[in-house]
């Protein structure tokens, strides 16, 4: 055997193979499906300071209604009052761009699921505006349309992606008049894993805080399970879910709130109907009942459905006295509070959100300082958030006591436009409180008179 040198060798060796390959047929080259781009990187730093569901006190901004601007930057003058209401948590109305085939003009209906309408700006004044929020401990969600999308949305060329007749037409939502909107197919998985990729786009890019989720009771159960999974997920990061919806299979779909519509339609029964006062304490414990601890309804007097198609909480419940009393009953009964904007300043014409139509901020100051003080007041007593809940209502009179450890709260209202005498329980006869918006004393003998939509909240 030739001792050849190991150099040598690997230098045969090495001509023999590029003479091999050169001598092999070449394939034609094979195109591939793109791959999956991975999620964006995060911008900015996650807030960390999202409060407990208990704690939460829930701001909506109509962006169209909110300024005359009518854009993200037209919130940011406002931010400090919005804060001063005990808010930390803004909902945003949808921020994409708007179809505009079919169209009516509605947020709802979802062009493109990726980008900013640019009515309101583009992504650095949604940034911006995200950055403010976090630097005053208020979160940002934002209002996620997942049931459908406009029919221009580019999602339309994937067919399967939608709901289909049985001529194989997309339709839109089944039992709706919502003719401008295409309804989706949740059966189809790539829509899903599309759609909650686009949800990740915004908690990482735009370092939202999450999403209340529009027309939830439409979607599946296992959807939201998937999505929500997904989200909480992400590093570092606590997610807010807001379910628009009733069903009680959100909770273990991983949401933190639904709708409380039972208590607001029970609210608008007893002052607009004259229904019995001692309702609100059976209507509260069904909304409750088989609830798991630590999730909650969110509880309001208006929204932009109600405040768009049926009246103000002015309207609804007898004027600015009323609407304060019926506020209260909603914040300090149990489950979320609620602000609508303008809501705050009894603004007294309902407000579209298919157009604009700029809110008069100058409108009633003293309620603006009214709702500041009840915010303030349910803030700083744990017993208002997550105390026992005690009914001493009448007919006429809501009256209920919460407590929690070492906090006491007694709350007495009025809930006609006339005035009612409260006998007083014989638990609390001959009792002392202090008037929590007046700092004065108020001693409790046999009966109390209040005047019309008159409220009065005790502490001890």
């Amino acid at each position: 055997m030739i001792n050849i040198p190991y150099n040598i060798r690997f230098l045969f060796i090495l001509i023999g193979f590029l003479f091999f390959t050169g001598c092999q047929k070449s394939e034609p080259e094979t195109k591939t499906d793109p791959p999956v781009l991975n999620d964006p990187l995060q911008y900015g730093t996650p807030y960390k300071d999202v409060p407990a569901t208990s704690d939460v006190v829930m701001y909506e901004i109509n962006e169209r209604a909110f300024s005359v601007a009518g854009t993200f930057a037209g919130i940011l003058p406002r931010m400090d009052s919005i804060k001063a209401l005990g808010v930390n948590v803004i909902w945003l109305m949808p921020i994409h761009p708007i179809g505009k085939i079919k169209s009516v003009n509605s947020p709802y209906c979802i062009q493109n699921f990726n980008e900013v309408n640019p009515e309101y700006g583009n992504l650095e004044d949604l940034r911006k505006l995200t950055d403010e929020a976090h630097k005053r401990k208020m979160t940002v969600i934002l209002d996620w349309a997942a049931n459908h999308t406009s029919w221009d949305n580019p999602w339309i060329q994937n067919k399967a992606w939608y709901t289909q007749d049985a001529n194989g037409n997309i339709i839109s939502p089944a039992g709706t008049n919502w003719q401008d909107v295409a309804d989706l197919n949740f059966d189809n998985t790539d829509m899903r894993k599309e759609m909650i990729k686009s949800m990740k786009y915004w908690v990482l890019q735009a370092n939202v805080d999450g999403f209340r989720c529009d027309a939830a009771d439409f979607v599946p159960f296992a959807f939201w399970k998937q999505a929500i999974d997904s989200l909480r997920k992400i590093p570092n990061r606590s997610i807010i879910m807001l379910a628009e919806g009733a069903r009680k299979d959100h909770f273990a779909a991983g949401f933190d709130m639904n709708f409380g519509w039972d208590f607001f339609n029970k609210n608008k029964n007893v002052f607009k109907s004259n229904q019995s006062a001692i309702g609100y304490f059976d209507t509260h414990q069904s909304e409750y009942a088989g609830v798991p601890t630590g999730v909650h309804r969110l509880r309001f007097t208006s929204n932009h459905d109600e405040c768009a198609w049926d009246d103000t909480p002015l309207g609804l419940f007898g004027g600015k006295a009323g609407s304060m009393t019926a506020f209260v009953l909603t914040a300090y009964m149990g489950g979320i509070p609620l602000i609508y904007n303008g809501q705050e300043v009894g603004c007294p014409v309902k407000l579209p959100f298919f157009s604009k139509s700029p809110i008069n901020w100058t409108t009633n100051p003293d309620m603006m300082q009214e709702y500041k003080k009840l915010m303030a007041i349910r803030v700083s007593n744990q017993a208002v958030r997550t105390g026992t809940l005690e009914n001493f209502s009448t007919a006429d009179i809501a009256a209920f006591r919460r407590k929690a450890g070492s906090n006491e709260i007694l709350v007495l209202a009025n809930v006609r436009n006339s005035t009612k005498t409260y006998t007083i329980p014989a638990t609390f006869q001959n009792t002392t409180w202090k008037n929590a918006m007046t700092n004065g004393n108020v001693s409790l003998v046999a009966n109390l008179e209040l005047k019309n939509f008159e409220y009065l909240i005790l502490i001890k």
